[in-house]
């Protein structure tokens, strides 16, 4: 007689042991590269409603108390303009020149404030030239030294007659001329520390439309 062929089944505690491993192996990925890494979601936690501004959770704190400053400046009755160019100024340093504060090359600070016929322009020169060599932190696994602004100083402030575009023209345009140092002075090593702020009026509100290089011999005139 000739034996009968047995077929062996896979047993059932290797194939649940398997299924196991396999579990394990998908959610360790899925923890350390999607839950772990996961980009946390940016709020509006501020508003000035009248001059469209907004703060996001993911500003520095910094900046944070800068807008509140900048709040109290335009919700009084009668608003003090020159206050109003100078809190903006800070501001503008503290979230563009503070690159430590940025996720990439592509996330350019300083944009709430710039004439918006000029933000095209102004964001390629950024990414081209400040921001071209920022990694990459979107995981907060960066390890690039990068600047922060520390202290901000005002040097002066007047208005003056500006002509943008084809036709315009603010006969009380504001220019600040303005300085600023970094926490780490290794790290910000060769970084711009002032400049020359130019604003124009769009309604009530002041636009940047000029960052310009401080002249060396340039008369501080401060009009109070």
């Amino acid at each position: 007689m000739s034996a009968k062929r047995v077929k062996r089944k896979p047993k059932k505690t290797f194939i649940i042991l398997l299924l196991i491993i396999f579990i394990v192996i998908v959610g360790s990925i899925y923890f350390l590269f999607f839950n772990h890494n996961q980009v946390k979601e940016t709020k509006v936690v501020s508003k000035i409603p009248e001059y469209g501004y907004t703060l996001k959770s993911n500003k520095s704190s910094s900046y944070k108390k800068l807008f509140q400053e900048l709040k109290h400046v335009l919700e009084k009755e009668k608003v003090n303009e020159k206050e109003y160019a100078k809190v903006i100024t800070k501001m503008f340093i503290t979230d563009f020149f503070s690159l430590n504060d940025h996720v990439a090359k592509t996330d350019v600070g300083g944009t709430d404030f710039i004439y918006e016929s000029a933000l095209e322009n102004f964001l390629i020169n950024a990414e081209d030239t400040l921001y071209k060599y920022v990694e990459s932190n979107i995981y907060k696994q960066r390890n690039q030294e990068l600047p922060t602004v520390d202290e901000i100083t005002i040097d002066s402030i007047k208005t003056i007659e500006y002509t943008y575009g084809e036709e315009g023209i603010d006969e009380k345009a504001y220019q600040i001329t303005a300085s600023w140092t970094y926490k780490n002075k290794s790290t910000a090593d060769g970084y711009q520390t002032e400049a020359v702020f130019t604003y124009i009026h769009e309604g009530k509100k002041l636009v940047l439309v000029e960052v310009s290089e401080r002249k060396v011999d340039e008369e501080e005139n401060q009009d109070e």
